[in-house]
Protein backbone atom coordinates (compact mmCIF):
# COMPACT_ATOMS: atom_id res chain seq x y z
CA UNK A 1 0.00 0.00 0.00
CA UNK A 2 1.25 3.47 -0.89
CA UNK A 3 2.19 5.95 1.83
CA UNK A 4 0.45 9.28 2.21
CA UNK A 5 3.59 10.98 0.87
CA UNK A 6 3.67 8.75 -2.22
CA UNK A 7 0.00 9.44 -2.90
CA UNK A 8 0.62 13.16 -2.38
CA UNK A 9 3.46 13.04 -4.93
CA UNK A 10 1.15 11.27 -7.38
CA UNK A 11 -1.47 13.98 -6.83
CA UNK A 12 1.10 16.68 -7.57
CA UNK A 13 2.01 14.82 -10.78
CA UNK A 14 -1.69 14.78 -11.73
CA UNK A 15 -1.89 18.56 -11.21
CA UNK A 16 1.20 19.05 -13.40
CA UNK A 17 -0.47 16.94 -16.10
CA UNK A 18 -3.70 18.96 -15.86
CA UNK A 19 -5.65 16.03 -14.39
CA UNK A 20 -7.56 17.74 -11.59
CA UNK A 21 -9.94 14.83 -11.07
CA UNK A 22 -6.99 12.48 -10.65
CA UNK A 23 -5.31 14.93 -8.29
CA UNK A 24 -8.42 15.22 -6.13
CA UNK A 25 -8.67 11.44 -5.95
CA UNK A 26 -5.00 11.04 -4.99
CA UNK A 27 -5.15 13.81 -2.37
CA UNK A 28 -8.19 12.11 -0.85
CA UNK A 29 -6.37 8.77 -0.85
CA UNK A 30 -3.41 10.39 0.91
CA UNK A 31 -5.77 11.82 3.51
CA UNK A 32 -7.39 8.43 4.02
CA UNK A 33 -3.93 7.20 5.05
CA UNK A 34 -3.13 10.28 7.19
CA UNK A 35 -5.94 12.71 7.89
CA UNK A 36 -3.50 15.14 9.55
CA UNK A 37 -1.36 15.60 6.41
CA UNK A 38 -1.72 19.37 6.04
CA UNK A 39 0.05 19.53 2.67
CA UNK A 40 -2.49 17.08 1.23
CA UNK A 41 -5.36 19.20 2.57
CA UNK A 42 -3.72 22.25 0.98
CA UNK A 43 -3.31 20.51 -2.36
CA UNK A 44 -6.88 19.25 -2.21
CA UNK A 45 -8.17 22.75 -1.49
CA UNK A 46 -6.30 24.20 -4.47
CA UNK A 47 -7.41 21.43 -6.84
CA UNK A 48 -11.03 21.79 -5.74
CA UNK A 49 -10.79 25.57 -6.16
CA UNK A 50 -9.45 25.08 -9.67
CA UNK A 51 -12.53 22.92 -10.32
CA UNK A 52 -14.65 25.76 -8.83
CA UNK A 53 -16.01 23.46 -6.14
CA UNK A 54 -15.97 26.34 -3.69
CA UNK A 55 -17.65 24.81 -0.64
CA UNK A 56 -15.40 21.77 -0.57
CA UNK A 57 -12.32 23.86 -1.39
CA UNK A 58 -13.01 26.24 1.49
CA UNK A 59 -13.63 23.34 3.90
CA UNK A 60 -10.32 21.73 2.90
CA UNK A 61 -8.46 25.04 3.23
CA UNK A 62 -9.96 25.60 6.67
CA UNK A 63 -8.72 22.14 7.67
CA UNK A 64 -5.19 23.35 6.87
CA UNK A 65 -5.71 26.28 9.24
CA UNK A 66 -7.02 23.91 11.90
CA UNK A 67 -3.93 21.71 11.55
CA UNK A 68 -1.41 24.58 11.28
CA UNK A 69 -2.96 27.54 13.14
CA UNK A 70 0.31 29.46 13.37
CA UNK A 71 1.03 29.35 9.63
CA UNK A 72 0.05 32.47 7.69
CA UNK A 73 -0.20 30.66 4.35
CA UNK A 74 -3.25 28.66 5.38
CA UNK A 75 -5.24 31.79 6.20
CA UNK A 76 -4.09 33.44 2.98
CA UNK A 77 -5.28 30.48 0.92
CA UNK A 78 -8.70 30.48 2.58
CA UNK A 79 -8.88 34.17 1.68
CA UNK A 80 -7.85 33.51 -1.92
CA UNK A 81 -10.47 30.81 -2.36
CA UNK A 82 -13.20 33.01 -0.91
CA UNK A 83 -12.13 35.78 -3.29
CA UNK A 84 -12.20 33.47 -6.30
CA UNK A 85 -15.65 32.29 -5.19
CA UNK A 86 -16.86 35.90 -5.18
CA UNK A 87 -17.21 36.30 -1.41
CA UNK A 88 -15.09 39.40 -0.88
CA UNK A 89 -16.15 40.12 2.74
CA UNK A 90 -15.06 36.64 3.87
CA UNK A 91 -11.89 36.94 1.80
CA UNK A 92 -11.03 40.19 3.54
CA UNK A 93 -11.77 38.70 6.95
CA UNK A 94 -9.39 35.79 6.37
CA UNK A 95 -6.74 38.08 4.87
CA UNK A 96 -6.89 40.16 8.07
CA UNK A 97 -6.27 37.02 10.13
CA UNK A 98 -3.21 36.31 7.99
CA UNK A 99 -1.92 39.85 8.54
CA UNK A 100 -2.31 39.52 12.31
CA UNK A 101 -0.19 36.36 12.25
CA UNK A 102 2.43 38.19 10.18
CA UNK A 103 2.49 41.08 12.66
CA UNK A 104 2.86 38.69 15.59
CA UNK A 105 5.75 36.96 13.84
CA UNK A 106 7.43 40.32 13.22
CA UNK A 107 7.08 41.29 16.88
CA UNK A 108 8.83 38.08 17.93
CA UNK A 109 11.90 38.87 15.83
CA UNK A 110 14.88 40.28 17.75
Amino acid sequence: MATSEELFDQAVDCVAEGDLDGAVAKYRQALAVDETFADAWEGLSMALADKEQWEEAIAAAKKVVELTPDEQLGYTNVSRIYQRAGNVPEAESWAAKARVLDWKAQLKKP
